[in-house]
């Protein structure tokens, strides 16, 4: 996949972006009669002690651009899951939009919905939800079943994923007979195998461990690099937060509290709560080398090039490698636009870098 000067993932063109504009989810008996008071200011924890309403989701404003990896952030109870499950309706809005490709979710009838969550998206759940009769390519064919796609339209396609996430040779085995690991494979097959261009992943890894977890991280980022779909990835670990996301939004109690790029996270949190979520991020595999360089169009720099766009850790290891304290740093087109020293790289790495 193309990458931005900034190191992201280009959006891939076409009209499967997400706009979620002033959304509101409100539990309780009569939501719609205390929407105005939340909008006027009343707090979550007002409107439960005074009314016995929950608010879920508080003006949440995001667009998810098409063909990215947008990861919903938050610790339990931030209402990162409820957040979600709005995208394809499985919870209707108190109030607000929610636009795919400029259509409102939330304005569907039963049948527009219907065929909406057949083709346009796709869902991974942490707890992998496998049909335990069904085999490995029995499961992983559902959603095609489901679309009535002739048989062995539906057995090509899931064949076809099924190798390509690592289980060939298992098609005909039980859930039972799998690791965790290997079941959550077959929960993205089937995803994938479905072809819609949203994928939702709601805590998909959560329930994994840690090794686990990063080698399905290296599965996701491989297989979106060819594929471009507009992946909506929920996660309290912010870890995978950063290592997956293109862009990321952090909520608290149901409001988002900041967005951005991992970078702008990184080095730019919005208050104390985000400061602290970022204090033991490994710096170097965040920030770029362009967020820290003396910048110097056309200027030569006798030294080992490194790409603006490239992590300084990946600049570290390459000053160690050739034995420089300097790098020249380049653009796409190979210009020198730059340098990076050594001293630079790592004040930046322990230290915040002034904006």
């Amino acid at each position: 996949m193309a990458e931005t000067a900034a190191g992201g993932r280009a959006p891939a063109p076409g009209g499967n972006g997400i706009e979620i504009r002033h959304l509101y989810k409100i539990f309780g008996a009569s939501p719609a009669a205390y929407i105005d008071r939340v909008r006027a200011g009343m707090t979550k924890a007002e409107l439960n002690a005074k009314h016995a309403h929950v608010l879920g989701l508080n003006d949440i404003n995001i667009s998810m651009p098409s063909g990215c990896i947008q990861v919903i952030m938050g610790l339990s109870g931030s209402g990162k899951s409820t957040l979600i499950r709005h995208i394809n309706r499985l919870i209707d809005p108190t109030a607000g939009e929610v636009l795919v490709g400029g259509q409102d979710v939330c304005t569907m009838n039963r049948t527009e919905l219907r065929d909406f969550r057949r083709h346009q998206t796709a869902m991974v759940f942490q707890k992998f939800a496998l049909l335990p009769h069904r085999t490995v390519l029995d499961n992983t064919v559902y959603g095609l079943e489901v679309q009535g796609v002739p048989r062995q339209k539906q057995v090509d396609a899931a064949m076809q994923w099924i190798e390509r996430v690592g289980l060939k040779g298992f098609e005909s085995r039980y859930p039972n007979q799998l690791s965790g690991g290997m079941q959550q494979r077959v929960g993205l097959a089937r995803a994938l195998t479905n072809d819609a261009p949203i994928l939702l992943m709601d805590e998909a890894y959560s329930a994994l461990d840690p090794l686990i977890r990063v080698d399905m991280q290296t599965v996701l980022l491989d297989i979106q690099s060819e594929i471009r779909k507009t992946i909506v990835f929920i996660t309290h670990d912010l870890d995978e937060a950063l290592r997956l996301g293109d862009q990321i939004a952090i909520l608290r109690d149901g409001e988002v509290i900041q967005q951005g790029s991992s970078q702008d996270i990184v080095l730019r949190p919005a208050n104390d709560y985000i400061a602290n979520f970022v204090r033991e991020v490994n710096r170097g595999r965040v920030i770029r080398v362009e967020a820290v360089m003396v910048p110097g169009t056309g200027t030569a720099v006798a030294a080992p090039a490194v790409a603006v766009d490239a992590t300084l850790d990946a600049a570290v290891k390459l000053m160690i490698a050739a034995g420089s304290d300097v790098l020249a740093v380049t653009d796409g087109a190979g210009d020198t636009v730059g340098r990076l020293d050594l001293r630079q790289a790592m004040a930046a790495m322990v230290s915040p870098v002034a904006a």
